[in-house]
């Protein structure tokens, strides 16, 4: 019987490795894209609304919430702004932590 950290490990790449590492972010943007759907829902915003919100159309807000992937940092804070959510970024650096709130 193994974790789930064990099989990450063995299957993915243990933490700190490229392949690990791309695994968590993909995870993250996943996670993102959910968390802008389920808020834009409690809302109550359609895509369409949220888009004309932020200067999109409704098929980038589709794209937005399945796939995080290819989306600035610029756009993800227009949507949380529209969407009158807290938003707290933290970056991690070898000097230590940047944030942006």
């Amino acid at each position: 019987m193994m974790t789930l950290d064990q099989l990450k490990d063995r299957d993915i790449g243990k933490i700190g490795t490229p392949e690990r590492d791309r695994y968590e972010f993909d995870l993250q943007m996943e996670l993102l894209g959910g968390m802008i759907k389920s808020v834009r829902k409690d809302r109550k915003l359609t895509q369409e609304e949220l888009g004309k919100l932020i200067g999109v159309q409704k098929s980038q807000i589709s794209k937005l919430e399945r796939n995080t992937k290819n989306v600035t940092i610029e756009t993800i804070l227009k949507v949380f702004r529209a969407l009158k959510a807290n938003v707290k970024f933290s970056v991690e650096m070898n000097e230590g932590e940047f944030k942006v709130a």
